[in-house]
This record gives structure tokens, sequence and C-alpha cells, in this order.
């Protein structure tokens, strides 16, 4: 099995396996309006036309599992199988559970609320760089329950957290610790292991949550190998559909005191029917994984492959972030370009996400992310005036940056192209 930690450039698909998994996703270069660049998938992703086909195939039948019927019984074992899959994706086996909710922000307030309600403690610790779904849960919840809120500081250098946040700010008071994967605007992955270790060695007991929306869509999650509490992630980021949110729970988390159905094991958070076709999307998201997986290996594990393909994904990811950054013999990237800035620029490319936040000299962020959709790119502006970005970019001493997030069925070809309209917005 491959490390991409010992590929720090990254590593290209080949151009047969890029092409076949250019056909699995859905308007890949264009939309109804014609040709495009689909560079905002950090914002919602690309989607497989297996999710898709797994809405019309399994939400065109109005069956209920638990009936008689052989559709019944079919509608069963799309969720069954999308529960064990999920599993496959967090890298839990057993241990925990699952709860769904409409979005991952549910979840996340869900998993807040239920660990301030039960839990003693006098403060929360948060991260400044988390989405609102985890900050403003952490504060409400604190206002809620008389906690203080303490907000782990980023460092503009990497785009993240460092670990002596958490040493300065977690005691023997703190309820839980919140902090993201990767952030959304920056691309910085946190070392959440280093960060666990930290806390645990101030707390042994202290609850751990950890937003992986924006991460898992690009790497592979182990839970087994996190000492944390909670995660959350969101299917349309991950090549899926909108209209869920996936979390998982540590044994200990799922026994607080929760919303629930009497007649259900304590440990389970679900409430109401299922939705058979999202499952079956689920499902459809790890096969998509485990196929990538199976050009590079041979196993039948379908958890191994499934962490090969990601492992593979990662790579050309951070192949194609090179190419962006560094450019070709023919086009200068933009870490050469005049006029342009990539913010946050850690020269340690293991460290990040493809998610670039830049900024023009020459105009706004919300001003440069226009012109780019004119020559059809889409991406987009990430500015102070804008709840879900304030708090981070400001972090940074910016007004705004222009977010620029493609995934790895994108082309070497196609971040040229993206260089090149970046050249002709630097003329204006």
């Amino acid at each position: 099995m491959i490390d991409p930690n010992e590929y720090p450039q990254g590593m290209f698909f080949s151009r047969e396996l890029q092409k076949e998994i250019r056909t699995r996703f859905a308007n890949i270069d264009h939309d109804n309006y014609g040709k495009r660049l689909f560079f905002e998938n950090s914002g919602g992703s690309l989607r497989l036309k297996a999710c898709l086909d797994a809405v019309m195939r399994m939400d065109a039948h109005p069956d209920c599992g638990g009936r008689h019927q052989k559709q019944a019984e079919c509608a069963a074992q799309a969720v069954k199988k999308g529960y064990e899959d999920l599993r496959i994706m967090f890298g839990c086996k057993e241990q925990g559970s699952i709860v769904t909710c409409l979005s991952a922000s549910q979840v996340m307030f869900n998993i807040i609320e239920a660990i301030t309600r039960s839990v003693k403690g006098k403060n929360i610790v948060v991260s400044i760089l988390e989405h609102p779904s985890a900050y403003d849960s952490v504060q409400y919840y604190a206002e809620q329950r008389g906690l203080e809120l303490r907000v782990m500081q980023s460092n503009p250098d990497t785009g993240g957290i460092d670990v002596s946040e958490v040493e300065r700010l977690v005691d023997q008071d703190t309820v839980l610790l919140s902090c993201m994967y990767s952030c959304n605007i920056t691309g910085a992955i946190n070392d959440i292991p280093a960060f666990v270790k930290a806390a645990r060695s101030i707390k042994p007991d202290i609850y751990i949550v950890v937003d992986a929306v924006q991460h898992m869509p690009h790497a592979v999650v182990d839970i087994s190998e996190l000492d944390i509490d909670a995660m959350d992630f969101a299917p349309y980021k991950y090549f899926g559909c909108r209209g869920s949110g996936i979390g998982w729970l540590s044994e200990r988390c799922a026994q607080l005191p929760h919303h629930g159905i009497l007649c259900y094991p304590k440990s389970n958070w679900e409430l109401g029917s299922t939705a058979p076709h999202q499952f079956a999307g689920y499902t459809a998201i790890v096969d998509y994984a485990c196929w990538v997986g199976s050009h590079f290996i041979d196993s039948a594990d379908r958890r191994t492959l499934f962490v090969e393909g990601m492992m593979r994904i990662e790579l050309q990811e951070r192949a194609l972030l090179y190419r962006v950054l560094e450019g070709t013999k023919k086009i200068r990237g933009l870490r050469h370009m005049e006029g342009v800035h990539v913010q946050c620029d850690n020269p340690d490319l293991t460290k990040r996400d493809f998610i670039l936040p830049i900024t023009f000299d020459n105009m706004d962020a919300a001003s440069a992310a226009v012109e780019l959709c004119k020559r059809g790119v889409y991406v987009y502006e990430r500015v102070s005036t804008n709840h879900y970005s304030k708090r981070i970019v400001e972090s940074f001493g910016l007004e705004g940056v222009v977010r620029v997030s493609p995934i790895h069925c994108h082309t070497p070809q196609e971040m040229d192209e993206f260089l090149m309209a970046v050249s002709e917005v630097l003329k204006l």
C-alpha cells in the first residue's frame, strides 16, 4: 500500500485511468450554460453518476423496509449496506454509532448539545477556523450552559491551527475541544492526532469533536487511530448528493442523553424512517473509491481497497496542486505570477488539501471571482462580509480571498486553463 507522505509533489493518475474516472462524473466539464471548469468543489463537489442513479433506482419505489414484498427487502438491504459502507469511510468497524441528519450542520449541533448538556465543566475550546456549524453550535451552547468560550487562533503562515493553541487553552475544566480536520478556506490540514495527545495529556476524559466535512473527500480518515468522540462529514461534498449529513459517535458520546425512539438502544441516535436512496449513494461512493484502489492493488478486503483508492486520490490532487502553484515551462504557476498571491502558502503540500485561497492586486476577491466566472472558471469568494467566512479570513488579516477548489477528476490541462484565465484577469 502506498504512503502519500513519500510523494511531496503528488503523483498523477495514468491518462487511461484519468479518462475512465472522468466518465464516472456528471457534468464534469459543462453545465446547462456551456463548457466550464468547476473549481468550487469545496462548496459541493461534482457528482458521481452512480449516486444520481441511486436516487432514481431506489426512490422511485414507495416501499419501506420491514414489509413482505421483495422491493421492501431491497430497500432494507440498501440501508444495511449503506451503514456498513459509512463505517468503511470512517474506518470505525464496529465501534461507536452512526447518526444521520438532513445536513452535517444538524449533526454537529446535536452532538454539541448532548455533550454540553450532560458533561460538567467551565469552558469549551474551539478553533477560530471552524465552519459556523461547529463554531456557532459551540458558542450557542456555551452561552446556554454558562460556559467560557475559548478560541484557538490561526497561524497565517500555514493557514491552520498550531498544537500550542490546544496546550494554551485546554485545562482541567474544559468540557470539549472542537476542531476541524482541514480548513474549508485555506486547505490546511490540522494535526488531529497531536491535538488529541495534547488535550488528553491535560484532561484525559475531555470530549473531542472533529469536523471532517472538507477533509474526508480528499484523504483517508481512520477513526480507529484517533482517540476522539465525534466526527461528521457531508456526502454532497464527497461526490454524492445533497440531503444528508453523517456523524460518528464514540461509545460514551452515543450514550449521552439525546432525542431517541424509546424502544431503540440508548446508543441509537436515528429518528424516523430512513431514505434508502441516500444509503445507496453512500455505497456508490465507497464502490468508486474501491474501484480506483483496484487499479493499484489486488485485495478482497473492501476497506483496504477504499484506503488505497483514497490515497491515490490524495496524490492526484497534490500533483494538481503542485502544477497550479509551480506551473510548467509554458505557463507560470500562481507562485510565480506578479499581482496574484497564494495566501497561507505552506510549502509542505502533505499538510494541505487542494483548497487554494488567492488574492489579486488589481481587484477585490468578489470581482476576481466574477471575472474568472466570465472566463468559464467557477470559483467563489470567501469574504469578511459573509458570516460563513468572516472569522476565518479576518484571522489572517484579510478582507477576503478567492477560493479555488478542484478535485481529483480534473486534469493537468485544466490546471493550465485555469492559470491562463488568472493571467487574463491580472491584465484588467
